[in-house]
């Protein structure tokens, strides 16, 4: 419970005469006097890394035990690498509050996530703030289905753990473009009663798209819940299969955040017709009622500048997805 409350601290700011050193200054005690983790840099050091996909995805173990104490599965946090990074926001794939870290998987898509890449075991992170966002609040369904896609499972793992841990028949499907790019394999088979694995080119598992095996288990199962994580356009189609069925479904977003705070309003994103923040009301929402065109044309703001800022870095990045190229097919999209 905080012993300031945020209203009382806003109200003291306004009425006070204050230039941007004294805001500094009282944020920083506001975030003192409510114990709320602010600046551990000297501690953001790196215990375990691992790389996967041919080097394009990254595991990093970080040490930061006032975060580990008190995050929950479907929080994150914002990373900078250094005084000139960019804040990076990315959601936790695993939290050890006995060993007081946390586990975050990247896809080496830009620049700042390329500068991440070159952090070895033993090298810090400048900042690491969280845990940031609303908890996963998921109770006993019966049967839960989690499906993932590509990163999306690094999102899904401590969410699938949870499920299991409170009894729930678990259900996971897990599918990416090929092998290669299937993480979290032993994990997602280790907290789930059944697992389904579906690669584009058939290398591993079936060959065939999430959307495909997740309705075949509809057939046999009746979830009370579907947690959907992974792209975009996977996700909606995810909410699309379960809408007519009415399942509860539920999907983690990312649009572009910049503060995490809800100050900046750049993670907006329409809700059952009204615009809520990602970052404070999210990044979990009902996947029935997310506009994904309108998410996926922000996402695609920046995308000409960020393939442009990785390739300067000297890393290349191809982007193709097998299930946007059956849509086209089918005159779907």
């Amino acid at each position: 419970m905080a012993l300031v409350s945020p209203e009382i601290f806003i109200k003291f700011i306004f009425a006070t005469q204050f230039n941007e050193s004294k805001i500094i200054f009282f944020l920083v005690s506001f975030f003192y006097l409510n114990n709320i983790p602010f600046d551990e840099a000297r501690m953001y050091r790196i215990v375990r890394r691992s790389e996967m996909a041919g080097g394009n995805i990254i595991l990093n173990e970080i040490e930061t035990s006032k975060i580990a104490r008190i995050a929950q599965p479907g929080q994150f946090v914002i990373l900078r690498v250094n005084e000139m990074g960019e804040r990076i926001p990315m959601t936790m794939a695993d939290i050890n509050p006995e060993k007081g870290t946390i586990t975050i998987i990247f896809h080496v898509v830009g620049r700042s996530t390329a500068l991440f890449k070159t952090l070895q075991v033993g090298d810090s992170y400048l900042n690491v703030a969280g845990p940031l966002g609303q908890p996963t609040e998921v109770g006993f369904v019966g049967t839960a289905i989690c499906v993932g896609g590509g990163t999306g499972l690094a999102v899904l793992y401590p969410i699938a753990k949870k499920l299991k841990s409170l009894g729930n028949r678990v259900v996971s499907i897990i599918g990416a473009r090929n092998k290669e790019l299937i993480i979290l394999k032993e994990e997602m088979a280790a907290v789930s009663d059944e697992l389904l694995i579906c690669t584009d080119d058939g290398s591993l598992g079936r060959k065939a798209l999430v959307t495909e095996l997740l309705e075949e288990a509809l057939q046999k199962e009746s979830p009370g819940l579907v947690v959907a994580i992974g792209p975009v356009l996977m996700m909606k189609l995810v909410s699309d299969v379960t809408r007519p069925r009415q399942i509860k479904t539920i999907v983690s977003l990312n649009p572009i955040m910049i503060d995490g705070t809800g100050m900046c309003g750049s993670c907006r994103v329409e809700v059952s017709g009204e615009t809520r923040l990602a970052c404070v009301d999210g990044p979990e929402f009902d996947g029935h009622q997310v506009n994904y065109e309108l998410l996926m044309t922000r996402l695609s703001t920046f995308q000409k500048e960020e393939q442009e800022a990785l390739q300067a870095h000297g890393e290349e990045e191809m982007h193709k997805c097998r299930m946007k190229e059956a849509l086209k097919e089918k005159n779907l999209e």
